[in-house]
């Protein structure tokens, strides 16, 4: 029996059959059933189905969280019962309004950030394949093709035609979260991306928008936190626009007046909000290192994956290219770096032998491998930190740990090159010592955080549950 029909055959089983079933429905998430006699139905048996993630009794409804496979499964159901098929209905329609606290604000927006980039994960996941077979047949390792073949330029801009274009897709996928409109969700991306605004980088400070405001010109690449912030604005912006538009001609005019709102918004608001945040937090971590020695660099090791999501790491990498160009050598942020770069590899590492469910753990150790071999750890930052938040901690621990040994040691690089395994190659020139501390601080962040991943753990019923309703629109526009 097909895997949804067998879902389908043991939900109508445990809840007393069709006969026991008045209505059925489904959300993004759940199966809703109305059903005769709830106090038949033994909750734990239902929550054994294989493919089902837990229950809910709201609404007056017995709800069946499946996850984004409920469409299907859903299909199955009233197939096999005969029920009528309808239109998926709104996810939050029965949720009560949370009075708002700095917990909850806070947890809608993690809510939000990681509803917005775990639907990535697909896509993200394919392109970091591409970088790793670009490395292990490129010159760094096997050095099977060249860095002026074919097969490496198109190994090459597969892997950046994901990661180059991030803000559009997440423009997307943001826009699709709040339940806004998902193409001009997009546009927030392509405005930051097109040719004739990255051309000007360099060239010009600022941008004048509508002759009256004053845009800075930057490149904002694979940034995160603009477009993040900018769609949900736009949720409300274009809301509004729906009230007040009448409905002959909102079609035309609904998404032009959102449009010519949010692009000041966007250039003078959002776009700079990101590098301003990212220049104070770096700068004053610059400060830091100056007098606070190797526990600053230990503070960076377990912070550095954050700032760099966030877009917020481009003042630290100049201040240690400056450092490495005028003294050969450099102590603070590569070492604090490497760090980061193999606690979150630890934690894919540490997701793997915790995790239960056969699908997540093979995910884990494609992001294992896409890490340590293609140097690529984004899989693992969304795949796994976002998804499950517990182990975000577990990677800060690790890379503060790892970084902690390497800066008591003085370890430094004379070059920033791979962000793989062969990172290491930058200590060669400090001598054996400097090489063999930088090994074993790496080897730390790792092992510490693969650990405290599995410890802290995050993966089990309750937070699969969670990370499935993480698909709601929790940030109502």
């Amino acid at each position: 029996m097909e895997k949804n029909q067998q879902i389908a055959a043991s939900v109508l089983e445990l809840v007393g059959g069709k006969e026991n079933i008045s209505f059925v429905t489904h959300c993004m998430t759940r199966l809703r059933l109305n059903l005769k006699d709830e106090s038949i139905v033994d909750d734990e048996k239902v929550k054994k189905i294989k493919g089902v993630l837990g229950i809910a009794h709201s609404g007056g409804q017995y709800q069946i969280i499946i996850g984004q496979n409920v469409p299907k499964v859903y299909k199955a159901v009233c197939e096999t019962g005969g029920f009528q098929q309808e239109a998926a209905i709104e996810e939050n329609l029965d949720q009560p309004k949370e009075k708002l606290t700095l917990k909850t604000i806070g947890s809608n927006i993690m809510n939000y950030m990681s509803g917005s980039m775990t639907q990535l994960i697909p896509g993200m996941i394919a392109a970091a394949m591409f970088k790793t077979v670009l490395v292990v047949l490129g010159p760094d390792m096997l050095n099977l093709i060249g860095v002026e073949s074919d097969a490496y330029i198109l190994l090459d801009f597969v892997y950046d035609a994901f990661f180059y274009f991030l803000p559009v897709f997440l423009g997307y996928t943001a826009a699709k979260k709040l339940g806004a409109n998902v193409v001009l969700g997009m546009m927030m991306g392509t405005i930051l991306l097109v040719p004739d605004f990255v051309a000007l980088v360099g060239s010009k400070e600022t941008l004048t928008v509508y002759g009256v405001l004053n845009a800075p010109v930057a490149s904002y690449g694979q940034s995160v936190l603009p477009v993040l912030l900018a769609v949900w604005i736009m949720g409300y912006v274009e809301k509004g626009f729906k009230k007040i538009v009448p409905d002959v001609l909102s079609t035309v005019f609904v998404p032009t007046f959102t449009l010519a709102v949010m692009v000041p918004v966007l250039l003078c608001i959002c776009a700079p909000f990101g590098s301003y945040v990212g220049d104070f937090i770096c700068n004053g971590l610059i400060t830091f290192g100056n007098f606070g020695g190797f526990l600053a660099i230990a503070v960076i090791g377990a912070l550095w994956e954050f700032l760099v999501m966030s877009g917020m790491h481009p003042v630290l990498i100049m201040f240690a290219m400056t450092t490495m160009m005028e003294t050969g050598k450099e102590a603070f942020l590569s070492p604090a770096a490497t760090a980061a770069t193999f606690a979150a590899i630890g934690m894919a590492l540490g997701a793997f032998f915790k995790q239960k469910n056969k699908e997540e753990k093979a995910e884990s150790i494609g992001y294992f491998v896409s890490g340590i071999v293609g140097g690529v750890t984004e899989l693992v930052l969304f795949g796994v930190g976002f998804r499950y938040k517990k182990p975000f901690i577990a990677m800060a621990i690790g890379g503060f740990v790892g970084a902690l040994y390497a800066g008591i040691f003085g370890v430094y690089a004379s070059f920033i090159g791979a962000t793989n395994f062969m990172i290491f190659l930058g200590y060669v020139a400090g001598g054996t010592s400097n090489l063999v501390h930088g090994i074993i601080g790496g080897l730390l962040a790792l092992i510490v955080s693969a650990v405290a991943t599995y410890i802290l753990g995050g993966f089990e019923e309750e937070d699969e549950i969670e990370a499935a309703e993480e698909l709601e629109p929790v940030l109502e526009i």
